[in-house]
This record gives C-alpha cells, structure tokens and sequence, in this order.
C-alpha cells in the first residue's frame, strides 16, 4: 500500500512544528510534504534585532531541509484548495502552477500586516512582517543617519533623523528600544553628527499605554526605559494620514520624517478568504481538536485558525507564537490518531507569560506571571529565545556577545528595495509570488 500523503500549508511557528512532530511520530510511515515559499523557518520574535543590527540574518533563519530531514520540502506560494477533489494549488518561485493531492492537509499560513484605512499608510509606511522588511528597513535607518550627516538643510535633517514607530505592542515597543539604541550608535560613528542633532524616535498607539497586554508593573518599567533612552511615547494617539514627507497626529501635529514603521497588528493570510469555509474573525473555524466540521481530513492552526480556548470558554485563542507552536504540536498528534496511533487530544493551553526584549541588558517579562525587570528580565527573555529555537542558537549566542563588546557594524547591503516590500502583501515572505520585484 502506498504512503498516505500529508500536507502542510505554512512553515511558520504553527506548520514548523507541525513537520518536526509529524516527522518524529511517522517514522517514515507517511510521506510529509512541506509547502512554504522560502525554505527555512523564520523566528520572527527576534526580527527587530535584525532589523537594527544585533543579529545577522540567517541567524534568525533556521533551514528547513537542515531541521526537518524527514520532510519534504516544496517550495511555493498556495492560492487555492479545492476541498472536494482533495487538490492544493500553488506557484513556484518561478511563476510555474503546480498541483498536488493529498491525504490530510494542515492549513498553518500564518498571517500578514493589517492595513488600516489610513490616507497615505500604505503607500509611505513600512511593515516589518518577514525578512525583506527587516533587511529593507536596515538599509533604510543607516541611509537616513548617513544622509542626515551630509544634509545642509535643518528640516530635512530632522525628517531623516525623526523615525515614527506605529504600534506599541511587542514588536513596536521592541523595535523602537532597539532603534534609538542603534541610530545613537550610527550618530557617533560620523564625524559630521547632524550638527549635534540626536536622532528622535516616536512610539505611537491608540492603548493607554504602551504594552497594554502585560501587567501595569512591566509595561511602567518598559516606558521608563525607553523614555530614558530619549524615545517619545505617544499613547491614546494615532495617525490621521501619511505623506512622503512626514504624519500627522490625531492630536494635529504633523511630525516630518522618512521613516513611518508599521506594527499595529496583523490579519490571517488571505488564503483563507479564499478557502471556502465558515471564519470568525477572518480566521477559519476550527473545533477544539482543530479540525474543520464536515472535513474531517482538514486541519488548521496558528494565526490562521480560530480556536476556541478551552481556558476562557467563549473566546479565541490569541495569535501569538506562543499558541501556534502548541497547537502545531496538537495538530502532529490528531493526525497520527486519525491513522490510529494514540488518541486525539483537545487544545488547551494556559499562558505562560510574555517576555519583552528592550535592548541593551533591559527587559520586561512575566514568566509564569512573575513580574521581572531589568537585566534579570533580559536574561530570562534571551534565554527563552535560545532554548525556543529549533536551531542556530549558538551562533545567536555569539552575536549577542560581540553585541555587548563591539561597535555595530552598519553597511547598507542595498539587496532589497522600498516597491519590494509593500506594507500590504499577501504573504509576509513572498514578494514574487504576487508580482512584486524584489530578492529576499
């Protein structure tokens, strides 16, 4: 007989782990195929140290045929399913459509930027949703330190040396304490330092304040922080509309700068629009063994599925990493029980508590819901980081080291231009798979 085929739709944390349990718990019995358009594992909670300088690239981009030796990787970008004929159609990096069947499939897409209807936001903000953004977004703050140390207008050099973060959740919050971090590095470097001008950083959100999931303890400490570094912290503001010279504030400032950074949130990937099934929340709806009602051999989780939260009856289960890997570990488990190896097993999963990054030996974090501060809080959060990572940690480990005893280095790579990455995509990791130009 053959092998029964499984596939899996999305390599992020939900599909990661999904391919890493199947692949243990089949040992061969099945053939696992793999769908995701890049081909490593992106961790993306350390993305914003990529994106001022802390780590290098790959260092955050675990291989996939490295990790996942029993797993089939196909590279590609799905569009459509076709629920009753058991078919998954997808394009390849080179533009050719391709098709397969399949036995069992995993719906593990992940999710893209939320695009608000705000004048100018798309065309003028950046995202920071895969490694092209982070990589763009690099270039993009050591050219406006280099180009405001040259410029001999005093309003463009403030615009240049202004960067607006939207968004003071984890990544925002992150972003911003790393980025004055890194553009005061980048400042001293030059001889000419913008005339004396520090660069400004402001951190933007409609909560009452910043880190509003945390406890009130930990997200105090984080604005004390980042207020001491020098980062402007705006709450109960927004953005009425963007332009290419700089925002305007709900509050009627218009700030002029080069650099509006988007990290309000994010939305499911718009494959499940296209997938004709019952959503909530624009996430399909899946039962508390993550499975789809009527579609027994269909199974979604991560960001791209609503499920129920067992420990708060009546709501979902948020989208954070946190839940995707877990649930991916569910979903490896049901499918070896729906081919008769052990039992199905519900998901349900208590918080384990948040940890925030704040760059230099600050940090913020709850583990177990214990409120921790400080250099203590940036050990426990690095720690979690490298014990989470299915790969590179050594070498994760290292970069954080020569962090703390060397100078930044700076170089533009110039590998990824501003129309390569769009704030609105249709998947975080794959400009070529809806026509944009670009190399990651």
């Amino acid at each position: 007989m053959s092998r029964p085929l499984i596939v899996i739709v999305g390599a992020g944390f939900a599909g990661y782990q999904v391919a890493r349990t199947l692949s243990r718990l089949a040992r061969g019995a099945a053939d696992i195929m793999l769908i995701n358009p890049n081909d490593y594992f992106l961790y993306l909670p350390l993305l914003p140290q990529v994106a001022t300088g802390v780590l290098e690239p790959r260092r955050v981009s675990i291989s996939l045929r490295g990790t996942l030796p029993r797993v089939r990787l196909v590279l590609g970008e799905v569009d459509r399913i076709d629920l009753n004929g058991r078919r998954v159609s997808f394009t390849d990096p080179e533009g050719s459509r391709c098709e397969t069947g399949y036995d069992r499939l995993v719906l593990a897409v992940g999710s893209v930027n939320k695009l608000l209807p705000i004048p100018g936001v798309a065309e003028h903000a950046h995202g920071f949703r895969g490694m092209p953004k982070a990589l763009y977004l690099r270039d993009h703050i050591a050219r406006q330190i280099e180009l405001a140390s040259t410029s001999h207008d005093a309003h463009t050099r403030t615009a240049r040396l202004t960067f607006v973060v939207v968004g003071a959740g984890y990544t925002g919050t992150e972003v911003a304490a790393h980025g004055q971090l890194f553009t005061d590095a980048l400042a001293r470097s030059h001889d000419r330092q913008a005339d004396g001008e520090r660069p400004r950083w402001l951190l933007i959100d409609l909560a009452p304040r910043i880190l509003h999931e945390l406890d009130r303890r930990l997200s105090d400490t984080a604005r004390q922080v980042l207020e001491r570094r020098g980062v402007d912290i705006r709450t109960q503001t927004s953005v009425k509309e963007a332009t290419g010279d700089g925002v305007l504030l709900s509050d009627g400032e218009f700030v002029p700068t080069r650099s509006l950074i988007w990290c309000v949130g994010v939305r499911p990937d718009p494959l499940v629009e296209a997938v004709d099934l019952p959503t909530e929340k624009g996430r399909v709806v899946v039962d508390e063994y993550l499975t789809i009602r009527g579609h027994p051999e269909f199974f979604a989780c991560g960001d791209a599925a609503a499920v129920p939260d067992l420990t708060r009856p009546g709501e979902l289960t948020p989208m954070t990493a946190q839940h995707a890997w877990r649930q991916g570990k569910v979903v490896a488990h049901n499918i070896a029980a729906s081919y008769g190896h052990g039992e199905c097993r519900p998901y349900k999963h208590h918080d384990l508590g948040f940890a925030v990054d704040l760059g230099g030996i600050q940090g913020a974090a709850n583990p177990l819901h214990l409120p921790l501060s400080g250099p203590l809080a940036n050990a426990v959060t690095r720690g979690y980081h490298l014990a989470a990572m299915p790969g590179n940690r050594i070498r994760v480990a290292a970069d954080w080291l020569l962090d703390f005893v060397l100078p930044r280095q700076a170089v533009q790579l110039g590998l990824v231009r501003s129309w390569a990455v769009p704030l609105d995509t249709a998947s975080p990791e794959a400009p070529w798979a809806r026509g944009h130009s670009g190399d990651t």
